[in-house]
């Protein structure tokens, strides 16, 4: 078995286990400017973000506004601006990226992977045919073509664009 080593997190591990953890994430995100906190898109009761630390160029988050643990908590309302953004996510990046899929999905719990386990909050990782080639399983590295920063200009450009052309909570009909 591969160990990857990622020593700067042992702080925020040390501190989980400690039960010092700093401020929810995604509560920060919402008192930050939006490009300090790389927010594409705010929504009346949820965000778009961009990840700092991503899957692949482009790889989003969407999180309500609420700090909960989980969907079950949160009314209808906001769920379903949250499933709006999903879309809006899909099609800004279809736009600006051209991906040929996308991977979607929410880790509810520690169990479950949740990196940050308070606060829901869901991916939508644009994938490519062959975005898993030789580097990663080879040089232990995963080349991303584009910068956060120019990401986060093209991905607000694009939303923009797909909101103009779509309306407030898109379906891409």
């Amino acid at each position: 078995m591969k160990i990857l080593w990622n020593p700067w997190r042992f702080e925020y591990v040390r501190k989980v286990s400690r039960n010092q953890e700093e401020e929810c994430l995604f509560c920060r995100l919402q008192r930050v400017s939006e490009e300090e906190g790389l927010v594409v898109y705010k929504g009346k009761h949820s965000f778009i973000a961009l990840n700092a630390y991503p899957y692949n160029s482009g790889h989003l988050m969407i999180a309500p506004y609420a700090h909960e643990a989980s969907t079950e908590k949160l009314p209808v309302h906001v769920l379903t601006e949250v499933f709006c953004l999903i879309n809006l996510s899909i099609l800004a990046l279809r736009r600006a990226f051209s991906p040929d899929g996308f991977n979607i999905g929410a880790n509810i719990g520690r169990a479950a992977g949740a990196g940050v386990p308070g606060h829901v909050h869901f991916h939508v990782v644009p994938r490519w045919v062959g975005d898993t080639n030789f580097m990663p399983i080879i040089a232990d590295t995963k080349p991303m073509p584009i910068s956060l920063r120019d990401a986060y200009k093209i991905l607000k450009e694009s939303i923009e664009a797909v909101l103009k052309e779509h309306g407030e909570c898109p379906s891409g009909v």
